[in-house]
Order: structure tokens, then sequence, then C-alpha cells
């Protein structure tokens, strides 16, 4: 099983830092370990948005270790790019266009109520734990996310 971590910026990366933290996780992934065995990862910024990290446990377990590394990486990236990607107060969206949107939860909520976003409205569900869950239930409507049960009319 391919293992995911998903960790959303507070803003869209610009395109010289969107380089700069693609090199970075790019050298990360090449050197990340746990115990000693190289662990078959991958890293990718999605959307300008989306940091993922994946590690083909089939292959080497992420240890508690291995995971706190990944952390320390994106806590540097935060401090050098001056962006917050532990900021769970966020949600991400489409809007009717198909943009990806950004907003506090108050603001959500708060389109939630006036109808400019309802159950059908594409939401990112970060909290998915493996690769093969990526293509089917990242991106799926209000309804059918831990959203649902948090924001009501």
């Amino acid at each position: 099983m391919k293992k995911i971590w998903i960790y959303q910026a507070d803003r869209f990366f610009t395109q010289p830092e969107l380089q700069q933290a693609q090199e970075r996780l790019k050298s990360f992934i090449a050197e990340w370990t746990a115990h000693g065995s190289q662990l078959a990862g991958t890293a990718e910024i999605k959307h300008n948005l989306f940091v993922v990290l994946t590690v083909d446990e089939s292959l080497a377990q992420a240890t508690g270790c291995s995971i706190d590394k990944s952390v320390h990486l994106l806590k540097q990236l935060e401090a050098d790019l001056q962006i917050d990607l532990f900021n769970r107060m966020l949600i991400a969206y489409r809007d009717a266009e198909g943009n990806i949107q950004l907003v506090s939860r108050d603001v959500f909520d708060a389109l939630y109520k006036e109808g400019e976003i309802d159950e059908n409205t594409i939401v990112f569900n970060n909290l998915i734990q493996s690769a093969d869950e990526l293509s089917s239930k990242w991106e799926v409507p209000l309804k059918d996310s831990w959203h649902a049960s948090v924001f009501k009319k």
C-alpha cells in the first residue's frame, strides 16, 4: 500500500517558490530513510497549493522518525518561503468555474449558508491516507466528504 500525506498551503506557491520547494522535496526524497532503509517515496506539489508525500510501504514502512523528518523539512520550507503548510482552518474547494478557491472555515460556512457553495461543490479531502484514494476520494462533492458533518445549513 502507498501511504499518503497531504499538506495544504495557506496560499498558492509562486513560480519561484514552486521551483525551490520542488528541488528541496526532490533532494529530501532521495535521502528519505526509515531505520537505515531507503523509503520508496515521492513528493509533488499539486495545483500550486498541496504538498503530497507518498511512501510505498510494501517496500519499506514509514516510521515515526521518518515521518518526523518529513515534517521537519516542511517546517523548513515554511520558514524559508513564509508559507504555512499546517493551517487546518482553511478550506480548499472548486468554484462554479472549476477554479480552486482557498478560504477560512468561517467564510466557507457563510458561503454554504448563502447557497454559493452546496452539497455538490467539489472540496479537497486532505485526510485521505492512501495513494489509491487520491484519484477517487481527494476531490469529492461536499456531501461525500468530512465537510458534510461540519458544515450545515
